[in-house]
């Protein structure tokens, strides 16, 4: 019989020879019941969950959170720059094509001047006899109808975009080539932007002068190649222009990004500026590099 001295000793032995079995057993990836651990090892600081696309915790989770989890890693895997700018700027618009239709912002009003109305209506009528389809926001009222009619009455095509909000506040109208029903204006803006090949601006309010800005700001970002001009009827436009060149003097605008706005008093004559027109050589290289 050993002695209660080297008993204890013994048992201390036994004791380590068990822990080193069982560290080399989780070493090899089992327990000591024989049962694999899913997802852990062992590191220097004792176990750690092992990371991948999809945690263990997930495993057994709802739908809903594992949905979650995967948006967040597939937002993960995105290149970082070009993304943020294509939820507003589908990829299509990115480069320059021939020109088939013209983006026209204008007014839900016909305004109080009657060349306004009529610059309008000339407008759609020169976009038909050169064979360019109208994009334009949608509605049967001021403006937005008088050169949507213009172009229907000539023979031409019209494609409105108009979010379900506004569907009925504008009356929308219903003998377009196509009318096309989105969610929201930013999905009028960007749907707009995709359909066409150069933008003009009729005399119009606030959402005329936003989608303007916004188009010309996605311009000057070398997002799109695309022409963009202002019909300044009767001298509507005048002030605004004036407050480009004084933002260009102030150094807010650079002189090329000032060019990008073309200005003409006649459709034919914007018409003809498109035609010929050719983006910068620095939105050019900034439009490089977001496509590379």
């Amino acid at each position: 019989m050993l002695a209660e001295p080297e008993q204890a000793a013994a048992g201390r032995a036994a004791e380590r020879g068990e822990r080193g079995q069982r560290g080399e057993e989780r070493e090899a990836g089992q327990d000591p019941l024989g049962e694999r651990h899913a997802g852990v090892e062992e590191g220097e600081a004792g176990i750690q969950p092992r990371i991948g696309r999809l945690a263990p915790v997930l495993q057994g989770a709802p739908h809903r959170q594992a949905a979650r989890q995967d948006e967040q890693d597939g937002a993960e895997e995105q290149p970082v720059g070009r993304e943020s700018h294509e939820r507003v700027m589908p990829r299509s618009t990115m480069l320059r094509t021939p020109m088939k239709r013209i983006c026209v912002f204008c007014g839900a009003s016909p305004g109080r001047d009657p060349r306004h109305a009529e610059a309008a209506g000339l407008l759609g009528r020169t976009l038909a006899a050169r064979g360019l389809g109208l994009v334009y926001g949608g509605g049967s009222v001021g403006l937005m109808g008088v050169v949507a009619d213009a172009v229907l009455a000539a023979g031409g095509e019209v494609v409105g975009v108009i979010p379900q909000v506004l569907q009925i506040r504008e009356l929308a109208h219903q003998g377009l080539s196509e009318l096309r029903v989105v969610g929201s204006m930013h999905e009028r803006k960007a749907l707009m932007a995709d359909l066409s090949d150069g933008f003009v601006a009729l005399p119009g309010g606030m959402g005329t002068l936003e989608e303007l800005a916004e188009i010309l700001t996605w311009s000057q970002l070398g997002l799109h190649q695309k022409p963009v001009g202002l019909l300044d009827v009767a001298g509507y436009y005048r002030p605004l222009t004036d407050f480009f060149d004084h933002a260009m003097a102030a150094g807010f605008v650079r002189p090329e990004h000032r060019a990008m706005l073309m200005v003409e008093a006649e459709p034919v004559a914007l018409l003809e500026r498109f035609a010929a027109w050719s983006p910068p050589a620095r939105a050019e290289r900034v439009l490089s590099r977001a496509s590379s």
